[in-house]
């Protein structure tokens, strides 16, 4: 074990889940103040929830021995990690931190699911989905492309930090969700416009700050790696965040706050895949492509009549495509020895080919098995608020709390 590379990864580790609660103030910034305590208390939730599921059982089933399917049980409790993680022949850093590191990611996948659910789910439900969810889906999917002995990393898929696991899982399965849940009370006829910009944009401040552990952290080394994966991921939020204010201001006319953050926060989506295993001009190109592409996709639901609350979909789930498919473009071993080339780099169409094949294998599965999942919730303990609970927000009806002082903000705004 190299104490610096463990130590690096358990630094990773807390900045990954500082995220957790920067996710939870771009998202309550961008909902009605009704609703802005339920959206932080889902974030913070999952950071409950799934911790104890990670170390009990899930964290086994993502990285215990197994098939190429899912892992066993041999990690159970983080019991017997010593001094290995099955299939892992290089590790440098502790079993435990690499363990520690992995929980983070399940902990804010799960709580992007709140982004697109939020205005309409019943807490408790919430908690039930993510908890299956974790088990069922997010579990396998971690262990197919995340541990070296799952079936697509068998083939040779690469995903450096969670195009797969964490972007395209997140924004595909909340696609399920809310197609059973159904779309909020007026939308899209009554304006839904965000409460608080100033809080979403301290909250993608602190999701740009974490997410240099997001993706330099997945080196799981203090190496070169590393560094080419903390300046893509520089590299791609700001261009990102330039792409979606070009989409802004060629269809609005004005380039918006909130679309320079969620421009950053697409751009650092489609460079997690790459973000050590492309050289630097291809980390500009990939955020570009992603601010412009997911400031285009956002706009979908208004079309195709899915009411994905705060644009989980089209800011994950799509910039997680995107990062995907420019991967095998843009992959280079001459910055991770352990990538082929891609297109770009002569290395041919077969990296390519597994990339699109772990895009739509992951966005399939993610999307039925959630699909399944919430409709067994909806059709026994039930989904969603009553309209009554709606109305009067969820604040005051799951947690009879308000997050400013005149606690009947909840029943003014609507």
């Amino acid at each position: 074990m190299n104490s610096v590379d463990t130590a690096w990864v358990l630094v990773s580790a807390a900045l990954v889940l500082f995220m957790t609660p920067g996710l939870a103030l771009f998202y309550g910034g961008m909902v009605r103040s009704k609703n802005v305590l339920a959206v932080m208390m889902n974030n913070f939730a999952a950071m409950g929830v799934v911790t104890v599921l990670w170390v009990v059982v899930a964290g086994s089933l993502a990285f215990g021995d197994g098939g190429g399917i899912i892992g066993g049980f041999s990690l159970v409790g983080f019991a017997h990690l010593g001094h290995s993680l099955p299939g892992f022949t290089s590790l440098t850093a502790s079993p435990g931190a690499v363990m520690i590191y992995q929980m983070m990611f399940a902990i804010i996948t799960a709580a992007l699911i709140s982004g697109g659910t939020i205005d309409r789910i019943k807490f408790s439900s919430f908690l039930v989905l993510i908890t299956t969810w974790v088990l069922l889906v997010y579990a396998p999917l971690a262990h197919w492309v995340f541990s070296p002995e799952g079936w697509l990393a068998q083939r040779g898929v690469l995903d450096f930090a969670g195009g797969t696991v964490v972007e395209i899982n997140s924004g595909f399965s909340t696609l399920a969700v809310i197609l059973v849940l159904g779309k909020r009370r007026g939308w899209p006829r009554d304006p839904m416009a965000p409460h608080s910009v100033p809080l979403t944009l301290l909250g993608v401040g602190i999701l740009w700050f974490g997410w240099f552990g997001f993706n330099a952290g997945s080196a799981l080394a203090v190496n070169d790696v590393a560094v080419s994966a903390f300046l893509n991921t520089q590299l791609a939020a700001a261009t990102g965040l330039l792409g979606w204010l070009i989409i802004d201001r060629f269809t609005g006319s004005h380039a918006t706050t909130l679309g320079a953050a969620s421009g950053a926060v697409a751009g650092m989506v489609a460079i997690t895949p790459c973000a050590g295993f492309v050289p630097p001009m291809a980390g500009l190109f990939i955020g570009l492509c992603a601010g412009l592409i997911c400031a285009l996709a956002v706009r979908l639901k208004f079309r195709f009549g899915y009411d994905d609350s705060l644009d989980v979909l089209g800011v994950h789930g799509i910039g997680g495509v995107v990062g995907m498919v420019l991967l095998g473009v843009f992959a280079s071993h001459a910055i991770n020895n352990s990538a082929p080339n891609g297109l770009v780099y002569g290395g041919g169409a077969h990296l390519m080919v597994v990339e699109l094949l772990a895009t739509v294998v992951c966005a399939a599965f993610a999307f039925g098995a959630t699909w399944i999942i919430a409709t067994v919730i909806h059709h026994s303990i039930g989904l969603r608020v009553s309209p009554e609970d709606e109305m009067v927000g969820l604040d005051l009806s799951q947690h009879s709390e308000s997050a400013y002082s005149a606690g009947g903000m909840g029943r003014l705004s609507s």
